[in-house]
C-alpha cells in the first residue's frame, strides 16, 4: 500500500505506519478530541487577517481559526437575550434633547440631512435626497420642510 509523509510548517500530512489511513495533526493542537478536516473559503482580506494573526501569535492559521470559533461558542445565549445594553432606553419624562438624537446624530452634530424620520409613530428611513440637494438651496429647503411635515 502506498503511504507518504510530508512535513510542512509544523503539520504532518499522511502517516508513516503504512496503513494508508490519513492523519492530520497540528503541531500546537491538543489531541483531546478527534478533528474533522474541512475546507473553508475566505476572502482575501479575511485570509490576510488570519495570516497576520497566526504570525503574530506564532501559531498555525488553523489553530487561530479554531480559537476564534471556540471563543464564539463560549458566549452563552443569555448574553444576547438579557443584555441591558441591547434593551430600549427607559422613558424619562425629564429628558431634554432630541428624541432622535441617537439615530440622527450626524444631523445635530454636523448639520447633515436626517437619515431617519418618525412617520405614524414609527421611525423609518428618510426619503432619498434630491440630486441637487447640496447645490440648490431651494431644493434643500423644500426637502427639509417635507421631512418636518412627516413628523
Amino acid at each position: 500500500m502506498y503511504s507518504r509523509r510530508v512535513k510542512k510548517k509544523g503539520v504532518n500530512y499522511g502517516d508513516s505506519t503504512g496503513s494508508g489511513a490519513p492523519a492530520l495533526r497540528d503541531a500546537t493542537a491538543a489531541e483531546v478530541e478527534p478533528m474533522v478536516r474541512t475546507q473553508v473559503y475566505l476572502t482575501r482580506r479575511e485570509h490576510e487577517f488570519l495570516t497576520a494573526e497566526a504570525g503574530r501569535l506564532g501559531r498555525p492559521m488553523a489553530a487561530v481559526l479554531r480559537s476564534f470559533i471556540d471563543e464564539k461558542m463560549e458566549i452563552p445565549d443569555e448574553v444576547w437575550d438579557n443584555n441591558p445594553l441591547l434593551a430600549p432606553p427607559v422613558e424619562d419624562p425629564d429628558w431634554v434633547g432630541h428624541e432622535d438624537g441617537a439615530i440622527n446624530h450626524d444631523h445635530y452634530i454636523y448639520g447633515c440631512p436626517k437619515k431617519w424620520v418618525k412617520k405614524d409613530g414609527e421611525w423609518v428611513e428618510a426619503p432619498p435626497l434630491p440630486d441637487d440637494y447640496y447645490e440648490n438651496p431651494a431644493s434643500s429647503a423644500a426637502y427639509d420642510r417635507m421631512l418636518e411635515g412627516m413628523s
